[in-house]
C-alpha cells in the first residue's frame, strides 16, 4: 500500500474560509525571494475551527492578523501546512514567507528558467510561494507587486493590466498589476527577466483594443511571429464559432526553456514551453509550425473555458481540459485539413489513450480518487475528454452545442463548477436528454462494440445489430456514425446511430444486395470494435465511402489484418490485393495530405495494445516486413511519388506541407531498399527545410545508414546552439536502430549540451528512447527496461513530475509477452524500493504492482 493517502471525489465539501482579495509582492532574490501575501478572509461555516493553509518547502518569516502580529503559540507549522486558530468571522491575514527559486528543480510554484524567473502553479503550485488555500473553488482578485534589480529583470509581469511602475534605491525598480476577475490561485503567474518582445494588437467584435505581446529569449524574436498570427487567429475564430471576445487590455505570452508542460493559461500572462512558441522557416518542422498553432490556440481558449469558468475541484479537471482540447481540434480543422486532422487525432487516441485505459492507471474521465494531482494530466482527461465532449456535439447537431455553450457562460461565468454542470446546461439548451450520457463521466475503459450484420434478400432489407460492452457498467449513450455504401452505384446512405441499450438492431430497406457497412463515420464515439469484414469489403470502403475518416480506417484494417497474418507466418508473402489496394492510393487524385496518412502503416503502440502478450520483437518483424515487401513490389510507384512531391522552393502553406509529407512517407519505404538508400543522402544534403532535413535523419537512424555519423556529426555543428533543434538532435540519437544504442546512450548523457534539469532535454533524449526505440527498449536482454529505471531514480529526485511520465511505458505491460512482464515488474520492483519516492511515482508503482 502507498505510503500517502488518497483525496475522493465523494469526500469534497466547501472549504470553511473564503478569500476576497489577494495582494501580493515579490522581493525577487535567487536564494531567498520574499513574498507577502495579504488576503481579507471570511469565516464560511459556523464553527470555530482553525484555518488551515496548504504550503510546501517555505520558510515562515511572519504571521499578522488585522495587523496584529503573531507568536509562534498562535499557529502550528507543519510540512505540508499552517494552521492558526481565528476567532474573528472577517478578518486580514498576512503571511511573509521566503522561498529558494534556483533550488526549486521541480518547476513547480516560483523557480529560475535560464536567467528568468517564472511560476508554474497548476495543479498545486501555488503553495509552494505562500501558505493558502490551494484549491480551485477559492477565487479571488489579485494584485500583485514584483520588485527585482532593473538591469537583470527590465520586464516584471503578472496577471491582469498594469496599475502602476517606479524606480526604487539601489537599481531596484517595482510594477504592480491587478487582475480583475476573481481567480483561483493555480492561474497565478510572474515573470521576470530581459527579453525581447514582439508587439502586436488585437480589435476585437466589439470595438475594444487588446495589446499583444510575446516575450522571448534575446535574438529569437523572428521566430515569434508565427505564434503571434496563430493568437489572432485564435481570437478571431473565438469570436466567430463561439461568440467569446478576449476580456483584459492586455494578452502577454512568455517563452521559457525549463517548463514540465506545454504551456499554462495562466489569467493574461501565458507561460509557454519555448518548443511552443519559437518557430522559423529554417529551424522549425511543419508539425512544429502546427504544434505552435493548435498550443497557443488551447491556451488562448482557456481564457473562457478554464479561467471564467473553472473546476469547482481536481476531479473535474476534463471540464475544462476535455472541453478545450476539443475546440483546439475545431479550431486546427477549420484552419487545416478537417479529415488528416480527425485522423490525427485518432491515432493518439488508439496508439497511447487506449493503452491508458488498459493500463494499471485506468480512471474515468472525472476520477474517484487521486493521490498526486499532477498524474491526472492524462490523455484520458484531456484526449477522451474531447472525444466526450465531440459526442455531446454529434448529437446535439453544432446550433445546439453553441445554445448550450451560451447557456453554460451564462448561468457559470466568474464561477468554480462541476462537470454535471456542463452536462446540464447542454441539456437544458437543446431540450435532449443526456443522463444516461453522463456515464462516460464515471467509467474507466474504452468501451467494446460488437457489430453483427444479415441481408434478407426477399425483403431487401440490410439490419444491423450492434452490442456494447463496458464491463458491468450501465450501458453509454454511444453516438454511432454509419455509411451504408450501395454496390448498384445508388447513393451512399450515412445515419446517425443512437445506442442506447446493451444491444441494439437497427433495419434499412430498399437494398437489391447487401450494402457495405463503413463503421463510426468520422469516428463518431471513442470505441474499439469486433467486426470482421472481407478485403473487398475493406477496399470497397477505401475507395467508396465518402466519409474521409472510413476510407483511412478501412485501410488501416487491410494493413492490420495481413501484419497479424505475417505475426503467426513471417514468411508470408503479401496478397496482390494488398498491393492492388496500394496501387489505387499511389494512383489517386486526393490530397497529398490525406495521401500520406493512407499510405501510413499502424503504429507499434497501437497494434500492441489490441494484442494479448505479444512479444514487440516479433511484432516490429512482422511491421518491418511488411513494409519491406510493399516497397519491394511497388518501388518505381513510390519513387514516382516521391520526385513529384520535390518542391525546389520552400513554402508553409497546406498543400506544400501535404507534399513534403507524401514525399517523406515514401521515402520511408524506399529507405527500406539498399538500392535506394542514396536518396537519404541526398534529401539531407539538398533540404531547404527541417521537415525534410530531419525525415532524412530519422531514415539514416532506422538503417544504419553508413552516412548517419557525418551527417549528425553536420547537424550538431550547424545547431549546437539553438536549444529547440539540438532536442530534435538528441531524439533521433535516442532512437538509433542499433545494437550501439547502448553504448551511446551514456555518452549522451554526458554530453556538455545534456541536462537532466531540463525537461525538454530530458524527453528529447530519453522520452526518444523508450517510446520511439521500441527494439532497443524492449530487447530481450532488459537492458532497455534497466536504463529507463536508473534515469527514474536520478530524476525522482530532480523533477518527479517528469520522473512519473516516463515510467508510463514500463507500468502498461500487460500487453506484452510473459517474459517481458516479467523483467518489467522485477524493474519496478527494484524502483519501489528506493528510498524518497515522490507521490508521483509512487502511485503509478503501486498501481502498477498491484496487478
Amino acid at each position: 500500500m502507498s505510503d500517502f493517502a488518497p483525496r475522493y471525489l465523494a469526500d469534497y465539501s466547501e472549504a470553511n474560509f473564503s478569500i476576497s482579495t489577494v495582494e501580493l509582492s515579490f522581493e525577487l532574490d535567487e536564494y531567498k525571494t520574499r513574498v507577502t501575501n495579504r488576503m481579507k478572509m471570511t469565516r464560511k461555516v459556523d464553527t470555530k475551527q482553525p484555518l488551515i493553509l496548504d504550503g510546501e518547502h517555505l520558510t515562515l518569516l511572519s504571521v499578522s492578523i488585522d495587523d496584529i502580529a503573531l507568536t509562534s503559540k498562535d499557529y502550528q507549522v507543519n510540512e505540508d501546512s499552517l494552521s492558526i486558530v481565528i476567532d474573528r468571522d472577517e478578518f486580514t491575514l498576512e503571511i511573509i514567507t521566503e522561498i529558494n527559486p534556483v533550488e526549486n528543480t521541480a518547476l513547480e510554484g516560483l523557480f529560475k528558467s535560464g536567467d528568468a524567473y517564472c511560476t508554474q502553479c497548476e495543479a498545486e503550485g501555488f503553495r509552494r510561494i505562500s501558505y493558502y488555500l490551494d484549491r480551485p473553488d477559492i477565487m479571488a482578485t489579485f494584485t500583485t507587486k514584483v520588485i527585482a534589480n532593473k538591469e537583470n529583470f527590465p520586464y516584471l509581469l503578472s496577471n491582469g493590466n498594469k496599475i502602476a511602475e517606479g524606480e526604487l534605491a539601489s537599481g531596484q525598480h517595482f510594477v504592480q498589476w491587478h487582475d480583475p476577475f476573481p481567480k483561483p490561485c493555480y492561474l497565478f503567474a510572474l515573470v521576470a527577466g530581459d527579453f525581447d518582445v514582439l508587439k502586436d494588437n488585437f480589435m476585437t467584435s466589439s470595438g475594444r483594443n487588446v495589446d499583444l505581446e510575446i516575450f522571448v529569449d534575446k535574438g529569437n524574436v523572428r521566430k515569434a511571429h508565427h505564434a503571434m498570427a496563430s493568437l489572432k487567429h485564435s481570437m478571431k475564430w473565438d469570436e466567430d464559432t463561439f461568440g467569446l471576445e478576449y476580456d483584459l487590455d492586455i494578452y502577454m505570452i512568455v517563452a521559457v526553456d525549463f517548463f514540465n508542460m506545454g504551456a499554462m493559461e495562466n489569467k493574461g500572462l501565458n507561460v509557454f514551453n519555448s518548443k511552443f512558441v519559437l518557430a522559423d522557416e529554417t529551424s522549425a518542422t511543419d508539425v512544429d509550425y502546427f504544434n505552435v498553432e493548435a498550443v497557443i490556440a488551447h491556451e488562448y481558449f482557456h481564457n473562457w473555458t478554464g479561467n471564467r469558468v473553472t473546476c469547482r475541484d481536481w476531479f473535474q479537471l476534463s471540464l475544462k481540459e476535455g472541453l478545450t482540447v476539443f475546440r483546439d481540434q475545431q479550431f486546427s480543422a477549420d484552419m487545416h485539413s478537417a479529415a488528416v486532422n480527425r485522423i490525427q487525432n485518432v491515432r493518439v487516441l488508439r496508439s497511447l489513450q487506449f493503452a491508458e485505459d488498459a493500463g494499471p492507471m485506468a480512471h474515468p474521465i472525472r476520477p474517484e480518487k487521486v493521490i498526486e494531482m499532477n498524474n491526472f494530466y492524462t490523455l484520458t482527461v484531456y484526449e477522451k475528454g474531447a472525444e466526450v465532449i465531440r459526442m455531446i456535439h454529434t448529437l446535439l447537431g453544432a446550433d445546439k452545442f453553441r445554445a448550450g455553450i451560451d447557456l453554460y457562460f451564462e448561468r457559470f461565468d466568474g464561477m468554480a463548477v462541476t462537470c454535471d454542470d456542463f452536462i446540464n446546461a447542454m441539456s437544458d439548451a437543446s431540450n435532449i436528454d443526456l443522463s444516461q450520457f453522463k456515464h462516460w463521466y464515471t467509467q474507466a475503459g474504452t468501451p467494446v462494440i460488437s457489430v453483427s450484420e444479415s441481408f434478407d434478400a426477399e425483403l431487401s432489407e440490410y439490419s444491423l445489430t450492434l452490442v456494447q460492452a463496458n464491463g458491468n457498467n450501465p450501458a453509454l449513450h454511444i453516438p454511432v456514425g454509419i455509411e451504408l455504401i450501395d454496390l448498384n452505384g445508388q447513393k451512399n446512405q450515412s445515419t446517425l446511430l443512437q445506442l442506447t441499450q446493451q444491444e441494439q438492431t437497427w433495419t434499412f430497406k430498399g437494398y437489391s444486395e447487401k450494402p457495405v457497412l463503413a463503421l463510426l463515420t468520422n469516428f463518431s464515439a471513442p470505441v474499439k470494435t469486433k467486426f470482421t469484414q472481407s478485403d473487398q469489403a475493406l477496399q470497397c470502403i477505401m475507395t467508396d465511402a465518402t466519409d474521409e475518416f472510413c476510407r483511412w480506417d478501412a485501410g488501416q484494417k487491410l494493413l492490420t489484418t495481413y501484419i497479424m497474418k505475417l505475426l503467426q507466418q513471417p514468411t508470408l508473402t503479401l496478397p496482390e490485393s494488398l498491393y492492388a489496394a496500394f496501387i489505387e492510393i499511389l494512383n489517386a487524385d486526393i490530397s497529398p495530405a490525406f495521401k500520406a496518412e493512407q499510405l501510413t502503416l499502424p503504429s507499434f503502440s497501437e497494434l500492441a495494445d489490441s494484442i494479448v502478450e505479444v512479444d514487440p520483437i516479433a511484432l516490429l518483424d512482422a511491421i518491418e516486413s511488411m513494409k519491406l515487401q510493399l516497397a519491394n513490389k511497388l518501388a518505381p510507384m513510390f519513387l514516382k511519388q516521391y520526385q513529384q512531391n520535390i518542391q525546389a522552393d520552400y513554402a508553409n502553406d497546406g498543400k506544400s506541407i501535404g507534399k513534403r509529407a507524401l514525399k517523406n512517407v515514401c521515402l520511408s519505404y524506399l529507405n527500406n531498399l539498399n538500392d535506394q538508400q542514396s536518396l537519404v543522402t541526398q534529401q539531407y544534403s539538398s533540404a531547404n527545410n527541417m521537415t525534410d532535413t530531419l525525415s532524412a535523419l530519422n531514415c539514416a537512424a532506422k538503417y544504419s545508414h553508413e552516412n548517419y555519423n557525418a551527417m549528425m556529426a553536420d547537424f550538431e555543428k550547424k545547431w549546437r546552439d539553438t536549444p529547440l533543434v539540438m532536442d530534435k538532435w538528441f531524439s533521433i540519437q535516442g532512437s538509433v536502430n542499433d545494437e550501439s544504442i547502448f553504448e551511446k546512450l551514456p555518452q549522451l548523457l554526458s554530453h556538455p549540451l545534456f541536462s537532466l534539469k531540463n525537461p525538454n532535454r530530458a524527453r528529447s533524449l530519453i522520452g526518444a528512447f523508450i517510446n520511439n526505440n521500441p527494439r532497443y527498449f524492449h530487447c530481450a536482454s532488459g537492458r532497455g527496461y534497466q536504463f529507463l529505471i536508473e534515469q527514474l531514480i536520478k530524476l525522482n529526485e530532480i523533477n518527479p513530475q517528469v520522473a512519473s511520465r516516463m515510467i508510463t511505458p514500463l507500468i502498461q505491460f500487460k500487453s506484452f509477452d510473459h517474459h517481458r512482464q516479467t523483467m518489467i515488474k522485477a524493474k519496478l520492483e527494484q524502483l519501489s524500493k528506493q528510498v524518497d519516492l515522490s507521490k508521483d511515482l509512487k502511485e503509478k508503482l503501486d498501481a502498477a504492482l498491484a496487478l
